[in-house]
């Protein structure tokens, strides 16, 4: 597996934007979250992956400081009112521990979690432990991650020995007490 079928995988998951509408105040474009009414200076996302809504269709590109937006055709002005997607960035202590899962353990994980109806954007934290032994020739451990997808909660818990061979097992525990555990050997 490569890295574009991961990104492929994290792309499609659901929750993976925030969506909203611009405005312009004084020169000075906001933007308004659809689900909190919430208005943060455009100018913070800056640099960012957005998709924007054009005719019923969108357009993915990188958010400029000056209102544009540059796709891989054309460049964007943005009009006021319009319909805009943000991409989320994964917490960071989440983002590495994906980078060091092998790629079967990655896909079971991701796999696992979005048939329990979570997205890897769900994740409201993550202590990876995993991070802290990158100079050690036995790596074992337990992470800790917290989902939240807006109806239910879920805690993960992610058992790895990783010495001549690898093994991953999660642990999903859901608020309303489902559990599912997924192990991997390598």
């Amino acid at each position: 597996m490569n890295n574009l079928y991961r990104t492929k995988l994290l792309q499609k998951q659901n929750r993976s934007y925030i969506t909203g509408k611009l405005e312009m105040v004084d020169d000075l474009w906001l933007f308004i979250d659809d689900e909190f009414d919430e208005e943060t200076d455009l100018e913070f996302y800056s640099g960012q992956e957005v998709e924007v809504n054009r005719n019923g269709e969108w357009h993915r590109g990188i958010l400029q400081a000056n209102g544009k937006v540059f796709t891989k055709y054309l460049t964007l002005s943005l009009e006021e009112q319009e319909s805009i997607r943000i991409k989320k960035n994964l917490i960071f202590a989440l983002e590495m521990l994906m980078d060091e899962l092998n790629d079967d353990a990655f896909v079971q994980f991701i796999s696992s979690l979005n048939s329990i109806d979570f997205s890897i954007y769900d994740c409201i934290f993550c202590h990876n432990h995993l991070s802290f032994l990158e100079n050690r020739k036995i790596r074992q451990g337990v992470n800790f991650m917290t989902f939240d997808n807006g109806e239910s909660v879920c805690a993960v818990q992610h058992h790895f020995t990783y010495y001549k061979k690898q093994r991953d097992r999660f642990e999903f525990t859901l608020s309303n007490g489902k559990r599912i555990m997924i192990e991997k050997f390598e």
